[in-house]
Formats: structure tokens, sequence, C-alpha cells
């Protein structure tokens, strides 16, 4: 049975930790009228499902679910990224891939699944089972899964932890099934989880060992400032930082020896699927 708009409302409240008299501070919605929405006593007007899925952090793609719920057409569209008018992103997003190598960088959307690389990041997957490199490549499995990254991960119980804290963060922010259910695969691969004790450092690092050298990486995270799409919203680029001068010196060397036609290709199915 679908849910109403109150009670998604009141979800999307309760998993933000809000009261309704907090809510209706914050809001200038009285408390009554937040009770009679959410109870579906009143039905809230467009203006007041995107005032509150707006304070409340919802999603782009949430707040449609909210809205046509509530009896309205979507207010968000989700363009797919090879649409015309999407160049300009496309653009942005080459220029950051390409500016950041010999450094590794790639694009993921919400679900982590790859969309866009560098040439660098075939440094990642030299020794990953080429069937975890079919559409759709999602890049968590491909990191912990047992024939991916994760037996060359010096530090794998400690950077698992780290990787794994954060898709239950975006579980809990975005209340996604489909995340929910990757998690719980991911959850499930062999390599544990270890809090780390160290105090010397400014961020978890990814130890990874690649055709006989060790790696040492700090990873970023980027993403599109006020976004109104959903496409663009959901896109995510992460961006691999030699932690030491020795990584800065192997990725040189590493670069000259992988395939270059291999992230090409697999960014090629990718688009073809």
């Amino acid at each position: 049975m679908t849910q109403g708009s109150g009670a998604l409302l009141r979800q999307w409240r309760v998993r933000r930790r809000l009261s309704q008299l907090e809510l209706s501070s914050q809001t200038g919605v009285s408390t009554r009228h937040l009770s009679f929405v959410e109870t579906g006593r009143s039905s809230p007007s467009r203006d007041l499902v995107l005032r509150l899925s707006a304070h409340l952090d919802v999603p782009l793609r949430e707040r449609n679910h909210l809205l046509i719920a509530a009896g309205f057409a979507p207010e968000y569209r989700g363009t797919p990224l090879d649409d015309p008018s999407m160049a300009a992103v496309r653009a942005a997003l080459r220029v950051v891939l390409d500016g950041h190598g010999p450094n590794p960088a790639l694009v993921v959307d919400r679900s982590w699944n790859l969309v866009e690389a560098n040439a660098a990041v075939a440094v990642l997957l030299g020794d990953v089972d080429p069937a975890l490199l079919e559409p759709p490549v999602n890049v968590l499995r491909v990191a912990m899964h047992p024939r991916g990254m994760a037996p060359h991960i010096a530090n794998l119980a400690e950077w698992r932890a780290h990787a794994l804290d954060r898709v239950r963060r975006q579980v809990a922010a975005t209340g996604d099934r489909g995340l929910a259910q990757l998690l719980e695969e991911l959850s499930a691969y062999p390599g544990g989880e270890a809090v780390s004790g160290a105090t010397d450092g400014v961020a978890i690092p990814m130890g990874l060992t690649v055709g006989g050298e060790s790696l040492t990486f700090l990873t970023t995270v980027a993403t599109f400032g006020t976004p109104l799409d959903i496409t663009v919203a959901e896109l995510v680029i992460e961006s691999f930082y030699p932690a030491d001068a020795e990584t800065a010196r192997a990725l040189t060397r590493l670069a000259a020896s992988v395939d270059p036609t291999l992230v090409e290709a697999v960014l090629s199915r990718t688009r073809e699927s």
C-alpha cells in the first residue's frame, strides 16, 4: 500500500531527529498543522511539501516522491548525463578528472555505480576480476569483493570500517532501499572492520599494493553545488591523492605500464548498457 505524503513527511522528520515542535519553530508551520498533515487529517499544499522537504534536507528524488504522494506533479527532473543539455556538466567533470592525473579520480552515482573516470583509475583495477568490471560497475563492490581490490588493500579491515560506516550514514540519510541492500552485501564480504587507533594522521588512508608497488592514498569527495537536477545532485567525484612522495613516484611508473584502454573500455560498456 502506498503511503500518503503526511506519513512520508513524518518519516523524514523522525529520520532527521526533529520533534514536531522543533520543526514548527524552525519553519514557522504550526505544530497543529504539522500534526494534521502527518496524520492525514489535512492535505499539504505543494508549497508546504517543498518547504518542509527542503528544510528536512530530503534528497531531490525523494522530494518528487513526496509531491506525487500529495497529488502533485514532480518538481525535479533527472536528465540522462548524455543528454545535450548536460554538456556543461560533462565538460566540468572531464576537466576535474583529466586535471587530476596522474592520480586516479572517478565519478559515481548515488548507488556507487561508476559513471566516469580518468585513465589513471586503471592503476587501481589491474588485479580486479574482469567480471566485476561489467556494467553496472559498482566501485564499492570492486573495492571490497574478494576477487576485487580487497586482497591487495594492506589495511583492509580499517578501510572497510570507514567505507561501510559511510554507506550506513548514507542509508540513514536517504532511506534508499537499494543502498541498504548494497550495504548488506558488502558487510557479508570477508575482511572485518577495525577501528583505527592511529592518532598521528589526518585521515584514514588506503594502502594498496599494485604491480609490486606499495601505494598509500588519501581520498576526497566533491559534489555540484545547489543542483536542481536529480542526476547532477547524485553525482559524486572521488579523487585519490598520494599520501607520500613514494606513492607519487610509483604512480608515474605504473601509469606507463597499465593498459591505457582499460578504463575507456569499461566506460564504453557502461554507456552502452
